[in-house]
């Protein structure tokens, strides 16, 4: 399958036997790679629901995130999947921008509160390329969601404190980058504080469902 036109948006899913080691005695062990693989379901329900997307694009080496991915419709690539969300991103932006796509919307994998409005609400800000929208995490470091028009217009570098960097990054290209904020994209999942903060908002969402099935004491 190849790209075409408009924007695709893209989500990196690291190999999820590895997952949210951070949530601590909060989430057992054996728990945490069901509940990445239900954030990303959540993440993908929102996006398919989002139609002015020309695309979605999962980058991921591990099979069960692609079978969620295929039965949501969307474009599996493994390039660079294992080399961390900045090589995995970079490589994502080479795909669509040699397919001459118009942009790439990039969303973590652990954003389960993320919805249709709001996707649309971030694209919908995005100006005409060259350009560079972001909604950065709920501690204003970290950047949730980008878009980035061409897609390798600005390059991405991802962590902690990776969101005045980003903007840092737009402006050395020439681009005003435009921040919206968001709290869906903001609430990323990966301490116990944000399950915490998650799970008191009691969502209609899969991840919400899940934590009350375990029985976690949140």
């Amino acid at each position: 399958m190849t790209a075409s036109g408009g924007i695709w948006a893209v989500v990196p899913v690291k190999e999820t036997a590895d997952a949210k080691q951070r949530l601590g005695m909060l989430v057992p062990a054996k728990l945490r790679s069901s509940l990445a693989l239900t954030m990303l379901e959540d993440v993908l329900d929102a996006l398919t629901a989002v139609p002015v997307l020309a695309g979605i694009m999962v980058m991921t080496a591990d099979a069960a995130a692609a079978n969620i991915a295929a039965r949501h419709g969307a474009r599996i690539e493994a390039e660079n999947a294992r080399g961390g969300h900045t090589a995995v991103i970079a490589a994502a932006a080479r795909i669509l921008a040699a397919e001459h796509c118009a942009g790439m919307v990039q969303l973590p994998a652990d954003i389960p509160l993320v919805s249709a409005q709001e996707i649309t609400t971030l694209l919908e800000c995005h100006r005409p390329a060259p350009s560079f929208t972001i909604a950065p995490a709920r501690d204003e470091r970290g950047s949730n969601g980008i878009v980035v028009s061409p897609p390798d217009a600005v390059p991405l570098t991802f962590g902690d404190d990776s969101f005045l960097p980003h903007l840092a990054a737009a402006r050395l290209r020439g681009i005003d980058p435009q921040v919206v904020k968001l709290k869906g994209i903001g609430l990323d999942i990966d301490t116990p504080e944000d399950l915490h903060a998650f799970a008191r908002l009691k969502s209609a969402t899969r991840t919400q469902a899940f934590l009350e099935r375990s029985g976690l004491q949140l």
